[in-house]
């Protein structure tokens, strides 16, 4: 009985997996905005009251694929940075290349999708920006900060240089998903961050050594 129970179980506890993958790939296909919770349901192989039973509207759908596929990355890059007794400037690489890492293996932007429907459905928006972009801005706001306290950077402003920071990965990420048939990019996300933020902690760092 149970050899028989146990499958099924599994196959239980991943639909909402398999609904939340259904949904991006429409997400990125149709837009928000197009995007009928039938398709997704059929995209997904299962009845529409099934859907319901994991998510009580679209609106749920997608702030829950958000925090599937966006949160757990934040989660790790948090802890990687904060918990770290490594520089300022070695942490500051490590979060920069985590986000530049989980960007590379995303197989649609969400900040691309987020951009396109930011006007039309303000309460998605909100919950984007203040769960996703302020949460990576705070982040990179206090490793500033504490590069500063321990004399490695300069003073300067953390919330404009956060900003100047990760500004060149985003529109980076939204440009392979956009232009990549007609300007494709040759180098990884990686690449790019890493040669930014060379250029950045030059201009920061108080003693050559601590941009090495």
């Amino acid at each position: 009985m149970s050899d028989i129970a146990g499958p099924r179980q599994r196959r239980k506890e991943a639909r909402p997996g398999e609904i939340i993958e259904a949904a991006l790939i429409l997400f990125h296909q149709k837009g928000y905005a197009a995007t009928k919770l039938d398709d997704v349901a059929r995209a997904a192989g299962v009845t529409k009251g099934t859907l319901y039973l994991y998510f009580p509207s679209k609106e749920a759908l997608f702030k829950a694929a958000i925090s599937e596929t966006i949160h757990p990355n934040l989660d790790r890059i948090e802890e990687l940075a904060l918990k770290s007794t490594e520089s300022a400037t070695i942490r500051l690489r490590t979060a920069i290349h985590s986000w530049a890492t989980a960007l590379n293996e995303c197989k649609g932007s969400i900040s691309k999708l987020m951009i396109s429907e930011a006007g039309n459905f303000p309460e998605l928006t909100d919950f984007y920006i203040e769960t996703v972009i302020k949460r990576s801005r705070s982040l990179l706001m206090l490793l500033i900060k504490a590069g500063v306290d321990s004399g490695e950077f300069r003073q300067t402003d953390p919330d404009m240089l956060a900003r100047i920071l990760f500004s060149p990965i985003l529109l980076t990420s939204i440009w392979r998903h956009t232009y990549a048939s007609q300007d494709p990019i040759t180098y990884d996300l990686n690449q790019l961050a890493q040669f930014h933020l060379d250029i950045v902690l030059y201009g920061i760092a108080i003693a050559p050594e601590h941009t090495l």
